[in-house]
């Protein structure tokens, strides 16, 4: 147990640093969204890909079980979303707040902490094919269109860019001269306590409020979601830190980006920032759990 709280412990401290900071300073949200997406976390990318030895199966192995635990997760959806209680529109929301989970600065961080650095480039590597869901086939989802958008979104973003130039610089492992990698590390090094400053700020500026409709999509984000993972990967024979890292990615909070596709292509605003808190707050509790379950289960 002191294993575990020392794990999710950190991670807590710093959003609540984020959150202080976020009530009592003027930052620009944007601008720190922006330096995380476009540098830091670029920079870390390629810095886990470079020095590590993940190898090509696990690489596939966890994007496959990614990819079925999303597929499985979004029909589980449309039929929950099914519930009368729901408008067109708060449907179509609780899609979005429920498929994309933050496994950026929420789940880098919680698997950095708990699994070290072999879990981290796992976790790499899940992130990216959630990234290229969420902003190639997101907006497809929620608008039943723009495909073509979505895919040239993804290729603007420097995400897909740090992956292919991480693992060419893994293929051809050599010194990198002038020590440019280490200045890679260090920057790469800032992504997880910025990321997570951001995401106490976004907690400070978001009212919380627990309805049924909130614990319903925190719910599917928090517990269905990483049960149909653990499903999948048993299925795909995962063992070790491919199936840790599967589950405990699929079990982060809503991610806060899907805020952004839903202003954007569709969906109540207000519901998505209260789910966005709501699940955050409540993975606190439900994170150490399956944490546990994962590693003395």
């Amino acid at each position: 147990m002191i294993y575990l709280t020392s794990a999710i412990l950190p991670i807590g401290l710093i959003i609540l640093i984020g959150l202080i900071a976020g009530r009592s300073l003027p930052l620009q949200q944007q601008t720190l969204s922006q330096l995380t997406l476009y540098v830091l976390t670029p920079a870390l990318i390629i810095d886990s890909l470079s020095r590590n030895n993940l190898s090509v199966a696990s690489s596939f192995a966890l994007l496959a079980g990614f990819a079925m635990t999303s597929s499985i997760l979004y029909l589980t959806i449309r039929l929950l979303s099914n519930i009368k209680y729901f408008s067109r529109c708060s449907r179509t929301t609780l899609v979005a707040t429920s498929l994309f989970p933050n496994n950026g600065n929420m789940g880098l961080s919680v698997v950095s902490f708990a699994l070290g650095t072999g879990g981290l480039t796992r976790a790499v590597i899940y992130m990216l094919g959630s990234s290229i869901v969420m902003y190639c086939f997101g907006p497809a989802i929620l608008k039943e269109q723009d495909i073509i958008s979505g895919l040239k979104l993804i290729l603007k973003l420097p995400l897909i860019w740090a992956l292919l130039l991480g693992i060419t610089l893994r293929i051809f492992s050599g010194d990198v001269p002038f020590k440019l990698d280490l200045g890679i590390q260090k920057v790469g090094a800032a992504a997880i306590p910025i990321a997570l400053i951001l995401l106490g700020m976004q907690i400070a500026r978001t009212r919380f409020e627990l309805k049924f409709s909130e614990l319903l999509a925190a719910s599917i984000r928090l517990l269905i979601a990483p049960s149909i993972a653990y499903g999948v990967g048993n299925f795909l024979h995962l063992t070790g830190l491919d199936l840790q890292v599967l589950v405990l990615q699929s079990a982060m909070p809503t991610a806060v980006s899907s805020l952004v596709l839903v202003s954007e292509f569709g969906g109540d605003k207000d519901f998505t920032a209260r789910v966005i808190v709501t699940s955050t707050l409540l993975s606190f509790i439900s994170i150490p759990i399956i944490l546990w379950l994962l590693i003395y289960s």
